[in-house]
């Protein structure tokens, strides 16, 4: 159901890589509100990865459409960042420099000056701006991360599309970023769409989060409304009477209701299935 306020829009979306086995997923409907910060979580093989290559427009649905402010998704496009969980920059160029190209390819008439000012102002943001002169290979993992991201939100996409961008890095340093992505998210009033593994981060960085029955003939079986207050700290998330019962309902999908919704799919029991949308601590109502 779109509203006035509707960001994204996916319709009735399914994947298929071969026309005689079954869809990875099929039957997707969501919408994202402007503004909004939204994960989505299933375990490997649901499709995650691939709905969201769909809203960068890196590949094609086989049924069903993306439109993103009233006009259909068709191919990349610089209103949408993109930070995959390798962190894709350039070997033979410095930080500022991999930021710079992609600002230049959103504003090509501006002169270099203003791209070095606009790219070191997103540096800055994500603590880098010391490293500025460095090349890729002279970082750290989370330190490339970091240059990842201020790239995207350099080009000031109207969405952000991020797959596990923090997946490979220490908890010590994933914490720092997420930290300065909720920063900036709330500075920017940012669209972002996000896939991660980790409930913990799901809970602290989310408006919305989707649950994705397993695959093949995946589903977005929950929609889950984060009750938590938006200026949540990682630091004392924990203490949050909403917390423990939000990261219960999460967990308790992935380990148990996930395969039970498998087991239906599987059945057919599954067909006209439209996700049920819960508000862990305030509502349990997600029985059917």
């Amino acid at each position: 159901m779109q509203t006035e306020n509707t960001f994204l829009a996916v319709e009735n979306l399914s994947k298929s890589y071969k026309s005689d086995g079954p869809p990875v997923f099929d039957g997707i409907n969501f919408n994202i509100e402007r503004g909004e910060f939204v994960c989505i979580i299933g375990h490997s093989g649901c499709g995650k990865t691939t709905i969201l290559n769909v809203l960068a427009g890196l590949e094609d649905a086989t049924t069903g459409y993306a439109y993103m402010l009233g006009r259909e998704i068709k191919g990349p496009s610089l209103d949408r960042g993109v930070v995959f969980q390798g962190h894709a920059l350039m070997p033979w160029m410095t930080v500022l420099q991999n930021v710079c190209f992609a600002v230049k390819s959103k504003y090509p008439d501006w002169n270099r000056e203003k791209i070095a000012t606009h790219s070191k102002k997103y540096l800055e943001m994500v603590g880098l701006v010391n490293a500025e002169n460095k090349k890729p290979s002279e970082l750290s993992g989370g330190m490339k991360q970091r240059v990842g991201i201020a790239r995207a939100f350099a080009i000031e996409p109207k969405m952000l599309l991020l797959d596990e961008p923090f997946g490979a890095l220490d908890a010590l340093t994933r914490g720092v970023i997420q930290d300065e992505l909720l920063k900036i998210c709330s500075e920017t009033a940012q669209t972002v769409f996000m896939i991660t593994h980790d409930v913990d981060e799901a809970i602290l960085l989310s408006d919305k989060i989707m649950l994705m029955s397993n695959g093949p003939n995946a589903r977005i079986a929950e929609i889950v409304v984060n009750t938590l207050p938006k200026d949540r700290k990682r630091a004392n998330l924990h203490h949050d009477p909403m917390y423990y019962p939000m990261r219960n309902h999460l967990v308790d999908f992935l380990v148990n209701r996930s395969k039970d919704l498998q087991a239906k799919g599987a059945s057919g029991g599954l067909d006209g299935y439209q996700p049920v949308i819960v508000r862990p601590g305030v509502d349990e109502s997600h029985t059917h």
